[in-house]
């Protein structure tokens, strides 16, 4: 179901693409809700939504119900921008990322006080990238990192508990970082909000290299992570290939339809 939202005094509309919302929010305006989340007293989830994402929920009924049910669904990904215009005539000026979101977050904690917990990576990454942000925003709150894994989910919780974050990042790849957020969310004695932000750590602690700036500005970001990682092959079609061609027979077969 589509819908609007009112927020800050500004209509976000919600859209769907192949039966999954996103929601139309610019870079500001994405930050201006996560605040209003974590202000809000209760516990959320975040999901910063990309062609992948989509077309592995088309299968994953589990991944289409946390999708379905999360408070803010960030277009991250240039196809996700082109599937709004294209299906629904919604002009979208610039892609919400995880990686961008956690530098943002990041300073919106050294500026109010947020507590952050960092969940996820390998051994030693979280860290790291820790260290990478107290170097740039010295008065993060950094609370707690921790590799983990959903095996030691109790030992988890009750790490999380104790530090009583604000905002949980979890790093541990899609679509299992969404589905453990959601149902571990209620589970939490302090409220927070948290989002999933798949390889971020990696990048932050420079583990790996993100694409230049301009690469990402033309939506070609994607290349440059298949020339690091040829193994993406398979993620990289799915979003380049199989999304517009599902995004394509969708809309014929609404029209078909009518």
């Amino acid at each position: 179901m589509n819908k609007i939202i009112n927020r800050q005094n500004k209509k976000i509309m919600r859209k769907k693409i192949l039966g999954i919302p996103v929601d139309g929010v610019n870079f500001q305006q994405t930050l201006n809700e996560i605040e209003k989340l974590i202000k809000s007293g209760q516990s959320h989830q975040v999901a910063t939504v990309n062609p992948e994402f989509i077309v592995a929920a088309q299968k994953n009924e589990k991944f289409k119900r946390v999708l379905n049910n999360s408070s803010l669904n960030t277009p991250d990904g240039r196809g996700i921008i082109w599937a709004m215009k294209f299906l629904h005539g919604i002009k979208l000026k610039e892609r919400v990322t995880g990686i961008d979101l956690f530098w943002a977050l990041s300073k919106l904690s050294e500026d109010r006080g947020y507590r952050i917990f960092m969940l996820g990576g390998e051994p030693g990454v979280a860290k790291k990238a820790a260290g990478r942000v107290k170097m740039i925003h010295p008065r993060a709150k950094i609370c707690y990192t921790y590799p983990g894994s959903p095996k030691e989910t109790k030992k988890i919780r009750r790490l999380i508990n104790h530090t009583r974050p604000n905002i949980l990042f979890v790093a541990w790849g899609s679509p299992k970082q969404e589905i453990w957020i959601r149902e571990n969310l209620k589970k939490f004695r302090s409220p927070l909000t948290a989002i999933g932000v798949g390889g971020t750590f990696d990048f932050v602690a420079g583990v790996r290299v993100r694409a230049p700036r301009w690469m990402q500005k033309i939506g070609m970001e994607w290349l440059y992570r298949l020339f690091q990682e040829p193994k993406r092959f398979g993620r990289i079609w799915t979003a380049v290939i199989k999304f517009p061609i599902a995004v394509i027979k969708s809309k014929i077969t609404k029209k078909f339809k009518r």
